[in-house]
């Protein structure tokens, strides 16, 4: 009894501190700890024997989220798009031409009629779950994924000329249940909403910040906007990678130029 209690207190070990990597080596020292040699040779095969089974589930796990990314992908994007639109009670010809060129960009037009199909629907809810619709992207994708998310909207509300406060309002609730730092939320819209000191807002810093910190900011945003943190071959995500990895670069080249560093 004693040596199947012992057991799972070496799973509960392995899993919580090791990630599921070299569990039949911690396994069997906890085992040698507990029962000695016997307690080894046992705990390290009952650790080969969950190694096995646990890596084999999060790459079953994995590949099934990998096939089924892009439809909900393009599903949840399509509804927080509809209620960014319908944020200032009026659905503008300007921001439905921005979601549907978006798809037709990222997509072909095929595909992206099929898409548009969805979206005309979504426009025509009465109410949105931001919360449910968020928890798709939280669950499954990464945090470089859900700035593109926002990348996006902050895109549709803009496509019109301007972002209204209601737009705003809303993109801001979303960034939330999306677990969008503050930070990186206004970082986004500083490359929408022009004003002065947007070039600082975008590298997350202030005008007062030393050359050295801004130098350092650059290297920081540049990292994180850069596509190939996405680990994603989802079009829409890479381009909006690509459109903040470029804005990023721009507000630093004119601090560089405002400063003659």
């Amino acid at each position: 009894m004693n040596m199947f209690c012992g057991a799972d207190f070496i799973c509960q070990i392995c899993i919580y501190y090791f990630n599921y990597r070299m569990i039949k080596w911690v396994a069997a020292f906890l085992g040698y700890y507990l029962f000695r040699f016997p307690g080894a040779i046992f705990g390290f095969f009952v650790g080969s024997f969950l190694e096995k089974l646990i890596n084999g589930s999060r790459v079953n796990f994995q590949t099934f989220s990998q096939s089924a990314e892009p439809a909900q992908f393009q599903l949840n994007l399509i509804a927080f798009a509809a209620i960014v639109i319908k944020a200032d009670g009026q659905v503008k010809a300007q921001e439905l031409q921005f979601v549907r060129n978006f798809f037709i960009t990222n997509y072909g037009p095929q595909k992206a009629a099929t898409i548009f199909e969805t979206f005309n629907e979504q426009v025509k809810k009465e109410t949105q779950n931001i919360d449910e619709l968020a928890q798709v992207f939280v669950s499954a994708s990464r945090y470089e994924t859900r700035l593109q998310v926002i990348h996006f909207l902050m895109g549709v509300s803009n496509a019109d000329g301007s972002i209204s406060q209601s737009e705003l309002s809303k993109i801001r609730q979303i960034a939330l249940a999306l677990e969008i730092r503050a930070v990186d939320l206004d970082s986004i819209k500083a490359m929408f909403v022009k004003s002065t000191g947007n070039a600082y807002r975008i590298l997350e810093i202030t005008p007062s910040a030393t050359d050295t910190e801004v130098k350092k900011a650059y290297r920081t945003m540049a990292k994180k906007y850069h596509p190939d943190k996405l680990q994603s071959k989802e079009p829409a995500l890479i381009k909006g990678a690509q459109e903040k990895f470029q804005e990023v670069q721009k507000a630093y080249e004119e601090i560089q130029k405002e400063r003659g560093i």
